[in-house]
């Protein structure tokens, strides 16, 4: 009787202690893999960049890729941001620092594919202008310009 509850307790404690094993295994193995972390690329200084998109950049969970860039601007900026592109339908979207889309513009007022966006801007801080093309299709050469407006006196 003695050595069967003493079989039964030490087998109580095994399982725990091989979960434990386990678990720290694990844990140990995911620490290893490296991670891939967000990077938005900054705005050139002049505020316009030529780039490419590609099936390389970010996905956007519906078949197609969009680029992030970030730039920064001032409480009460107003800034116009222009993307063509000859190879795909465009589409601008800029995003709040706290991560909210704030505006988008599919197709501009010139008739064509290419994306026009105003914006107020209420709060400084980083924003983000996320290129993308019309319904996940599409990706090749862009050129992004952000400009910021100014009262003329």
């Amino acid at each position: 009787m003695r050595k069967s509850l003493l079989s039964k307790l030490s087998l109580l404690l095994m399982v725990p202690a091989t979960l434990l094993t386990i678990s720290t295994s694990m844990l140990s193995a995911n620490a290893q893999t490296p991670s891939i972390l967000y990077s938005p690329i900054p705005l050139p200084d002049s505020n316009e960049i030529t780039d490419t998109l590609t099936d390389k950049d970010i996905p956007t969970g519906f078949g197609g890729f969009y680029r992030d860039y970030i730039v920064t601007f001032e409480e009460g900026d107003q800034v116009v941001m222009d993307l063509t592109s000859e190879e795909f339908d465009t589409i601008i979207t800029l995003i709040a620092p706290d991560g909210v889309a704030i505006g988008e513009n599919d197709d501009g007022p010139d008739g064509t594919t290419n994306s026009l966006l105003f914006a107020r801007i209420t709060r400084a801080g980083n924003y983000i202008v996320r290129v993308s093309p019309y319904a996940g299709q599409g990706v090749g050469a862009f050129t992004l310009k952000v400009t910021r407006l100014r009262a003329i006196d």
